[in-house]
C-alpha cells in the first residue's frame, strides 16, 4: 500500500483536516515534476547497462554515496544551501508556546524557481498548522489532568474512610497505610519537559529521531511502498496506537519501565507522590447528574445536584473514574499517533522532494521539524506512563496485564468461519425461499378454499419475521459504507470499542433468522384442516410463537453468547426510549427510537401475536380480535407508541439544551402522530370525513418530515454549498447518488397515499399490501440512516470532535487548593 493510503487510514477521522494535507503537497510536487520534464529531458540509459551499474554498486564498494550535511554540499558549503529554516515569534505572544516555522528558499532565481518556492511556503503553512493543532490538544488534556489529580485524590480518601470510618486527621491517615500513592498526572509536565530532553533527547527515544526514519527507509529506494508502512507498523505497535497492541512481549517490556513507579524515576524534575490527606473529603461532593429517572425527578424538584458522600456510592464512583481513565488515555493514544504520523509525513514528503530536484533540503527542514513543539514534546508520552501506572494500581489491582488489555483494548478481528456462515446460511435461506415458491405454485395454493384465512391469521405472524430481517438487512449495508467511507459510528454510538457489531456479524444474525422463519413457514403451510376434527395441527399452528420466544429469550439471555455486550446495548437503549424523558438523550437512544417508528407494522404484528394466541382459536385458525374493543384500542396505541418514544425525546432536549430546533423536531413528530391516528382511523371505519382528515394531516406531515429530513438530518439542500442544493462536505464523490436519495426518500414518504386511497393489486392480498408499503418505510430509513450518521460525523470533523465526555463523579470546592497550600 502506498503511504498516502496508508496516512489516510491511519488517520483520526475526526481530525482529517488537522492533518498535514499530504495529497496537496505531493500534487505540488508533481508540478515540480513536470516543469523539469519539459525543460531538460532526462537521459535515457540502456536498460542493462543501468542494471549492470546497480549491481556493482551494491559489492564492490567503488561507488560511495556521500551525505550531505544539514546546509548543503558534500562539505556544508553555504553556496550549496537550498533552504535557510528560522522559527520566529507569532504575533499572538512572546512566549515559545506561539512560535511560527518559516523556511526561505534560496534557489528561487533559478528557471521554474517559483514552484519550488510555493512548495516550501504551503509546506511552512502545514508544519504551523499541525504544530498549533497539537499544542492546543496537549494543552486540553494537561488541564484535564490536572482535573483528573483532583478526582484521584477524593477517590483515594474516599476509599479509605469508607473502609475505615474510624480514621480521624492526617495522623492516622499517614500512619494507616503508607503505600496508598498517587502519581500526580500533569505536575511538573511541562516544566521538566526541558531537563527531560537535556538528559534524555526525543529524538533519541523509541523513534530514533524522524531524521533516522529517513536515514533508515532511504536505501530501499521504495518510493511509495513497503518501507514506510513497515516503519508505521513497528511504530505503532511498540507505542501501543493500534488496538491490537498487547503481545506478551510488548506487556513485560512496558512493565519493566513502569514497574519502578514513574513518579519516583525522576524526583528532581517531577513531582512525586504524596499521601492523600482525608481533609479533602472536607470539600468534596458527588456530582448528581441528569442521567437516570430519579436524577432527573430531583433536577425537576429543584433539589441540590450535589450530595454527601456515602459509603455506599464507592463502587459507583470508581466504575465511572476507572471509564473516565480510560477515555483519558485513548485520546492520550489519538495524539500520541497523531505526532508521529504528521512528523513521518513530512519526511516522506522531503524525502520525495530531494529526489525530484535532486537537491538536498530534507536534513536541514526535518531538524526544523524535530526542534518543533511537534517533533520535541514529549509531555503526551509520559502522560501516558502515569496514566498507566496509576490505573494499574487502583483500577486492576497492579495488575499490569490487565490494565494494560483494558486501556489497550485488542481490535477485533475478521473471522472467516463468520464469513464461511453467512453463505452458508444465505444459500439456506435462497434454498428454502425457491422452495417454498415452487410448493405455492405446484400446490395451487393461492386459489385453494383456505388462502384467504391463511393470509388473515398465518401471514401476520410470519411478516413480523420479514420486517426485522430486511431491517437487520439495511442495517448490515450501512455499516458496510459507513466503514467504507470511514464514518466512526462506534464513537457516534458511543459503543464501547471493541464491542461494536460489523457488518459480516449482522448479516449472519439476519441469515440465521430468515433460515429459521422461512423453515418455520414450510412447517405449516399446509391449508388442510382434519377432515373430521375440522382441526388444525397444534404444534404446526405454535411454530411462529416458539419462534418469537427463542428471539426474544435470546434477546434477554444474560449468560456471554451471541453478541451479549451489543444485544445489552440495544436493551439499554430500548430501555432509555421507553423511559423518555426521565433519561438523558444521548444519540445512540433517538436513534433507536427512529428506527422503531419505522416498524410500526412489526409492533402491530406483535399485537396481533397476543390476540391470536391469547384469546383466538389457533388450533382452527380463526380470530375475533377486530371485534374487541381492547384490540381496537391497542391497535392505535402501538402505532403511536414509538412516535410517542421521539416526541418526548425532542422536549426532554429542548428544555434541557434550550435550543429551540428540538422543539420544532417535537412539532414533527407530534404531526405524524395526528396523521398516524387519524389513517388508523380511515382504515378501520371507511369514512368520507376520515378520509378527508387523514389525507390534510398525512399530507401536512409527510411534507414536513421530508423537508427536515433533507435539511436538518442530512444537511442538503443548501444554497450557497460549493455543491449545488447539497452541503460543501460530502463524502460520497458521485453527487447523483445524494440527488437520487432525496428523491427516493420523498418518493417512499409518501407511501402512505396506498392506504388511503386504497389502491388494490389483484393478485396480492390485503395483508401482503400492506407488508409492501411496511418493507418501503423500512428501506427508506436504511436509506436514511447513512445520511443521517454522515452528517453527524462532518459535524464531529468539522468541529475536531474525536472524543467522548465522560462526568466526573467528585464536584471538588476550590477552597482545596487553598488549603493545600496552609
Amino acid at each position: 500500500m502506498k503511504f498516502g493510503k496508508e496516512f489516510a487510514s491511519q488517520m483520526v477521522p475526526e481530525w482529517q483536516y488537522a492533518y498535514m494535507d499530504y495529497n496537496y503537497l505531493k500534487t505540488l510536487l508533481k508540478e515540480i515534476r513536470r516543469f523539469k520534464q519539459r525543460t531538460k529531458p532526462p537521459v535515457t540509459t540502456p536498460a542493462g547497462l543501468k542494471r549492470k551499474l546497480t549491481m556493482y554498486r551494491a559489492f564492490s564498494g567503488l561507488i560511495h554515496r556521500h551525505v550531505k550535511s544539514p546546509n548543503g554540499g558534500p562539505g556544508g558549503d553555504i553556496e550549496d544551501q537550498v533552504i535557510l529554516v528560522r522559527a520566529m515569534q507569532s504575533d499572538q505572544g512572546s512566549s515559545s508556546d506561539h512560535v511560527n516555522y518559516q523556511s526561505n528558499f534560496l534557489m528561487s532565481a533559478e528557471e521554474g524557481g517559483e514552484y519550488e518556492l510555493l512548495y516550501f511556503r504551503r509546506l511552512d503553512d502545514e508544519l504551523n498548522k499541525v504544530n498549533k493543532f497539537y499544542r492546543d490538544k496537549v494543552d486540553e488534556v494537561l488541564k484535564e489532568a490536572a482535573q483528573l489529580n483532583k478526582q484521584m485524590d477524593a477517590l483515594i480518601a474516599f476509599r479509605i474512610k469508607a473502609e475505615n470510618p474510624n480514621i480521624d486527621g492526617i495522623g492516622d491517615f499517614e500512619n494507616f497505610d503508607r503505600n496508598v500513592e498517587m502519581c500526580h498526572l500533569a505536575s511538573g509536565v511541562a516544566a521538566s519537559t526541558a531537563a527531560l530532553n537535556a538528559s534524555t533527547p526525543c529524538r533519541a527515544k523509541s523513534t530514533k529521531g524522524y531524521m533516522g526514519i529517513i536515514e533508515e527507509v532511504e536505501p530501499s529506494n521504495r518510493d511509495d511502498a513497503e518501507g514506510y508502512m513497515d516503519v508505521i507498523e513497528e511504530f505503532l505497535l511498540n507505542n501501543g496506537v493500534n488496538s491490537g497492541d498487547t503481545s506478551a512481549d510488548t506487556d513485560v517490556n512496558e512493565h519493566k519501565a513502569t514497574n519502578s513507579s514513574v513518579c519516583e524515576e525522576r524526583p528532581d524534575s517531577i513531582k512525586g507522590s504524596r499521601p492523600t490527606r482525608l481533609q479533602i473529603l472536607n470539600h468534596v461532593k458527588l456530582n448528581n447528574t441528569l442521567e437516570t429517572p430519579r436524577s432527573t425527578i430531583k433536577g425537576i424538584l429543584k433539589i441540590s445536584m450535589n450530595r454527601e458522600l456515602n459509603p455506599k456510592d464507592l463502587n459507583k464512583v470508581e466504575r465511572q473514574l476507572k471509564r473516565t481513565f480510560i477515555e483519558f488515555y485513548q485520546k492520550l493514544r489519538l495524539l500520541k499517533s497523531y505526532s508521529f504520523l504528521n512528523l513521518l509525513a513530512f519526511s516522506k514528503i522531503m524525502k520525495k522532494y530531494d529526489k525530484i530536484t535532486s537537491r538536498s533540503a530534507a536534513r536541514a527542514y526535518l531538524s526544523m521539524v524535530d526542534d518543533s513543539y511537534l517533533g520535541s514534546s514529549d509531555e503526551v508520552t509520559r502522560l501516558m506512563e502515569r496514566v498507566e501506572a496509576t490505573f494499574i494500581k487502583h483500577f486492576s489491582n497492579s495488575n499490569h496485564r490487565k490494565g494494560i488489555n483494558i486501556l489497550r483494548p485488542k481490535e477485533k478481528r475478521e473471522r472467516h468461519r463468520t464469513t464461511f456462515s453467512i453463505g452458508f446460511l444465505a444459500g439456506g435461506t435462497t434454498a428454502l425461499l425457491v422452495a417454498l415458491l415452487l410448493i405455492i405454485h405446484a400446490r395451487h395454493i393461492l386459489y385453494k378454499e383456505g388462502s384467504s384465512q391463511y393470509m388473515e391469521t398465518m401471514f401476520p405472524l410470519y411478516s413480523l419475521f420479514g420486517f426485522v430481517v430486511l431491517h437487520m438487512v439495511m442495517y448490515g449495508m450501512n455499516i458496510y459504507f459507513w466503514r467504507r467511507y470511514r464514518v466512526n459510528h462506534p464513537f457516534i454510538f458511543g459503543v464501547k470499542q471493541g464491542t461494536e457489531l460489523g457488518y459480516r456479524e449482522v448479516f449472519l444474525l439476519s441469515s440465521c433468522l430468515a433460515v429459521l422463519a422461512f423453515a418455520s413457514v414450510l412447517a405449516n403451510l399446509d391449508m388442510e384442516m382434519d377432515p373430521i376434527t375440522k382441526d388444525f395441527k397444534a404444534l404446526t399452528e405454535l411454530v411462529p410463537l416458539g419462534l418469537v420466544c427463542l428471539v426474544l429469550a435470546i434477546t434477554f439471555c444474560p449468560f456471554d453468547i451471541i453478541y451479549r455486550s451489543s444485544r445489552f446495548f440495544l436493551l439499554r437503549c430500548a430501555l432509555h426510549c421507553i423511559s423518555a424523558p426521565l433519561y438523558k438523550v444521548t444519540l445512540a437512544d433517538f436513534f433507536l427510537a427512529d428506527q422503531l417508528t419505522s416498524q410500526v407494522q412489526s409492533f402491530r404484528s406483535l399485537e396481533f401475536y397476543i390476540c391470536y394466541y391469547g384469546w383466538g382459536d389457533y388450533k382452527m385458525r380463526t380470530n375475533n380480535c377486530k371485534n374487541y374493543d381492547v384490540y381496537t384500542t391497542f391497535f392505535y396505541i402501538v402505532a403511536v407508541v414509538p412516535f410517542w418514544f421521539r416526541f418526548l425525546q425532542c422536549i426532554r432536549r429542548w428544555l434541557e439544551e434550550k435550543d429551540p430546533m428540538q422543539g420544532y423536531n417535537g412539532l414533527k413528530y407530534f404531526s405524524i402522530i395526528l396523521s398516524i391516528v387519524m389513517r388508523t382511523a380511515y382504515s378501520m371505519n371507511k369514512g368520507m370525513l376520515w378520509q378527508v382528515f387523514a389525507v390534510i394531516t398525512s399530507a401536512i406531515a409527510a411534507i414536513v418530515s421530508t423537508y427536515w429530513d433533507l435539511v436538518f438530518d442530512w444537511g442538503l439542500l443548501q444554497r450557497n454549498s460549493k455543491n449545488q442544493w447539497l452541503r460543501d462536505k460530502l463524502l460520497i464523490s458521485h453527487k447523483s447518488i445524494y440527488f437520487g436519495a432525496m428523491i427516493l426518500d420523498v418518493i417512499l414518504r409518501f407511501a402512505w397515499l396506498q392506504t388511503v386511497l386504497d389502491f388494490k393489486v389483484s393478485f396480492l392480498h390485503r395483508e401482503a399490501m400492506i407488508a409492501v408499503v411496511a418493507s418501503l418505510e423500512i428501506i427508506r430509513r436504511g436509506i436514511w440512516n447513512f445520511f443521517r450518521l454522515e452528517n453527524e460525523h462532518l459535524n464531529n470533523v468539522g468541529k475536531f470532535r474525536a472524543f467522548k465526555s465522560v462526568p466526573l463523579p467528585f464536584n471538588c470546592d476550590e477552597d482545596e487548593d487553598e488549603d493545600e497550600d496552609n
